[in-house]
């Protein structure tokens, strides 16, 4: 396994529990006198990843065109996992954001963290479709 390709996985399998890791904490108690954040964390993640997400699928689809030592195969799939976790994590914040778009409650994040997974879905699909043409 190359150095690349291990800190690719190492960086979605951390990134990964993150990001399952913040809907259980999300279910913990406040206390009762706090008013609690903004919201905007559970967007953030969510757009962090899907904007990994879209920057390892374009890395595995550079990749993907060459010949030589890798095909762009584990990129991709690396790159749509993280695509679909950051769209699950989008909608978990989509869903639990109570204002607008502009009230600082992250709705404008979570919809932007949306897109970008779907980005990320379409780029990683190609690449993956092109790993499999090139092998």
């Amino acid at each position: 396994m190359s150095v690349r390709r291990l800190l690719i996985v190492t960086a979605a399998a951390l990134l990964g529990g993150f990001a399952l890791a913040a809907p259980a904490a999300a279910q913990v108690p406040l206390a009762e006198d706090s008013g609690g954040g903004s919201g905007r964390a559970g967007s953030t993640v969510a757009m962090a990843l899907a904007l990994i997400g879209v920057i390892v699928a374009g890395w595995s689809l550079r990749a993907a065109g060459r010949s030589g030592s890798g095909n762009g195969r584990v990129g991709a799939i690396v790159a749509i996992v993280l695509a679909l976790v950051g769209m699950v994590a989008a909608v978990i914040a989509l869903a639990g954001s109570d204002g607008g778009v502009g009230s600082g409650g992250g709705r404008g994040g979570a919809i932007v963290a949306v897109v970008l997974a779907l980005v990320g879905l379409a780029i990683g699909g190609l690449a993956l479709a092109r790993s499999r043409r090139v092998a």
